[in-house]
């Protein structure tokens, strides 16, 4: 496996992010030299945590106005660049990645981290691997907050917008063209993104070399019974059946990918019955730009209030 390790100074001045990572390593299944993976935390180190992950195909950046609503609640918050996203190192080919290595990457990180007790924030591939994490491990969660996000076993066909995201990454694959990060960031939201903050979004991916991460993930997702993880997806979804624990949905009003299964998990995870589950309004696929302060609230008052 050929790790690509984006130029630090690429990081530079980004605006309202002046978290310094924290460096953990994760095996490389390959053999090789092991794979640095970016973690960041803000907040009272002995204060309950949220741990954050983020989606396809953006980077911890996404969350930096949760961090501070959930810092000023009093919490610490915890922030992964998955493998081939924002600062963590990237595997330079798209077979490189599957579902499978990055739940195994993110439950080595959490290890290394000692998180214990800690609330799940989950968004995007946030939630497909964070919902895993939290059903092979459910005692290690205090409780969880999924946020347009689900778990798919390929036995519900996927909405037709995400089949033409899909499409257009694939387009964008092929050789000679050019994959818009910053782009496809600012299409999944309501309220338009900042060139700023395209430029965030864009800062990890140097060339084009360096995206195989946001190329493999869109062709990760199980679209079909006989996927590879569909049977550990179903039995993450067992599991989730008998999570006892609080869990918040909490998800946006205008997000055509994910909106469908807000009532699903809803309905299915036993810690969410009886319980006021949000709905961030005027906010799209990535309500963390659109909305982040108002989620970051929502997060820190259901996190705050939970036994520690």
């Amino acid at each position: 496996m050929d790790l690509l390790r984006t130029p630090d100074d690429r990081f530079d001045d980004l605006a309202g992010f002046p978290l310094a990572p924290r460096w953990v390593e994760v095996a490389n299944p390959d053999g090789g030299a092991a794979i640095r993976v970016a973690t960041y935390a803000a907040g009272p180190e002995d204060a309950p945590a949220v741990l954050m992950l983020h989606g396809e195909p953006t980077w911890s950046y996404l969350y930096r106005h949760v961090v501070d609503a959930v810092v000023g609640a009093g919490l610490r918050a915890v922030a992964v660049d998955m493998v081939g996203f924002g600062r963590s190192d990237k595997p330079a080919a798209t077979a490189d990645h599957s579902y499978a290595r990055h739940v195994a990457w993110m439950t080595e990180v959490v290890a290394a981290l000692d998180l214990r007790d800690v609330v799940l924030l989950g968004q995007d591939w946030g939630g497909l691997i964070g919902l895993r994490l939290v059903a092979a491990e459910p005692e290690r969660y205090a409780g969880v907050v999924a946020s347009n996000t689900g778990l798919p076993t390929g036995d519900h066909d996927m909405p037709a917008v995400w089949w033409q995201f899909r499409k257009a990454v694939e387009k964008a694959s092929e050789p000679g063209r050019v994959l818009d990060v910053g782009r496809l960031v600012a299409s999944g939201c309501a309220r338009g993104l900042a060139d700023a903050d395209r430029a965030a979004y864009d800062a990890p991916f140097p060339d084009e070399t360096f995206k195989a991460g946001p190329r493999a993930m869109p062709l990760l997702v199980p679209t079909r019974p006989d996927d590879p993880e569909t049977e550990r997806n179903r039995a993450a979804w067992e599991s989730l059946g008998r999570y006892e624990k609080p869990f918040l949905v909490a998800f946006a009003d205008s997000d055509p990918i994910t909106g469908a299964m807000g009532p699903v998990l809803r309905g299915h995870v036993p810690g969410a019955a009886g319980r006021e589950h949000p709905t961030i309004t005027d906010a799209g696929h990535f309500l963390q730009e659109d909305a982040g302060a108002e989620l970051g609230r929502v997060v820190g008052a259901f996190a705050s209030g939970l036994p520690h």
